[in-house]
């Protein structure tokens, strides 16, 4: 006798935004999910570039819970509370939640999840029965070369591999603890912006140089893909990569001296410091 089939996960999005949008392309390009298995919900609606994808589109959230197992919050921060206040009352043990709204520890949407239930006349969910996960994603998993981390609360220590398995389609996906995410966010969440800069950067300097901007900028953007394949394949330290390129009196130290002339080290670590300490006071006061 046949096995039975296992049912296909659905997953809702709550919110439409670029996030949503990465995470839903990427599940779709990988095959993680099928376009039907997407309910994505959003004031406006989600806009044609994402309808055309076929997923559902919705322009109330509550549409996107009932369809839902795995609902997942991609909503500013503070959009959150007006969020589950809306629509607590209708997650059930059923639900995986999966917030991706940076700072909203774990605690915190619990409690909003209970004052939900309670404001409906329903009996609260015990804070640790609640399924719940965060994880921050970056833009890159559109193309599958996403570096995402996450954390889950106790009670959803079982989903743990499905919370792995959904981000690690998008590229790679590393469990943490709650206590990293605001690191992670100053870190692989707002480090595309980051490199963009560098590479833009980079192509701005071959064009001083005297190149072509479409060459500088296909050039730029191949050493900098090339060079993080090169470190993930190699295991190499960075540090001795760059020193087996710079030769004695060369090119190459000449630009690294430029670089450590105007501090290039020390402004790429304040940049995740000070978005890891944005991520905590978006946070807000926790009630």
């Amino acid at each position: 006798m046949a096995s039975p089939a296992v049912p296909a996960v659905v997953y809702g999005f709550l919110g439409a935004g670029n996030m949503a949008s990465a995470i839903v392309r990427g599940l779709i390009a990988k095959r993680v999910a099928s376009p039907a298995q997407c309910h994505m919900s959003s004031p406006s609606g989600p806009r044609e570039s994402l309808r055309a994808l076929g997923i559902h589109a919705h322009r109330d959230n509550a549409s996107v819970v009932a369809a839902a197992d795995v609902l997942l919050l991609c909503v500013k921060p503070h959009i959150v509370p007006e969020l589950l206040a809306e629509v607590g009352a209708a997650v059930h043990a059923r639900h995986l939640v999966v917030s991706v709204a940076a700072g909203v520890p774990l605690a915190e949407i619990g409690r909003l999840l209970a004052a939900a239930a309670a404001a409906a006349g329903l009996a609260p969910p015990a804070p640790d029965a609640l399924r719940l996960a965060r994880a921050m994603p970056n833009t890159p998993s559109a193309i599958g070369q996403g570096a995402t981390a996450f954390c889950v609360a106790p009670a959803a220590a079982r989903d743990a591999p499905t919370v792995r398995a959904l981000f690690g389609a998008l590229g790679t996906a590393e469990e943490v603890k709650e206590g990293h995410m605001d690191a992670v966010t100053g870190l692989s969440g707002s480090g595309p912006a980051y490199v963009c800069l560098f590479v833009e950067a980079l192509a701005d300097g071959g064009v001083a140089a005297g190149l072509p901007r479409a060459t500088a900028m296909a050039l730029a953007a191949q050493l900098v893909r090339g060079t993080a394949a090169l470190l993930q394949e190699s295991g190499t330290h960075p540090g001795a990569l760059k020193d087996a390129v710079a030769s004695p009196g060369g090119t190459t130290i000449a630009g690294l001296h430029a670089l450590e002339t105007g501090a290039f080290r020390g402004t790429v670590m304040s940049a995740v410091v000070a978005a890891a300490k944005r991520a905590t006071e978006l946070r807000g006061p926790t009630k």
